[in-house]
């Protein structure tokens, strides 16, 4: 199952977005009870949601880990 979780799992009280991926609570509980359609259709906006929190995470993450090692291969 695709998910956007990068184990940087605390929530920006101001916006209520996971810092590491977006995800609101309910969207993070109720994510194996969404459709594949569902969760790409979430999945859509957290980029622009992780822009409205208020710090980022210090260590890197398992997604900047993976675009960064793509960058390498090519």
């Amino acid at each position: 199952m695709e998910s956007p979780c990068i184990l940087v799992c605390s929530i920006d009280m101001k916006t209520g977005y996971c810092f590491g991926c977006g995800r609101t609570r309910d969207e993070i509980g109720a994510w194996t009870l969404y459709t594949s359609e569902e969760r790409r259709n979430i999945m859509e906006l957290l980029p622009a949601r992780l822009e409205t929190v208020e710090r980022k995470p210090r260590r890197e993450t398992r997604r900047a880990r993976m675009a960064r090692e793509r960058v390498d291969q090519e």
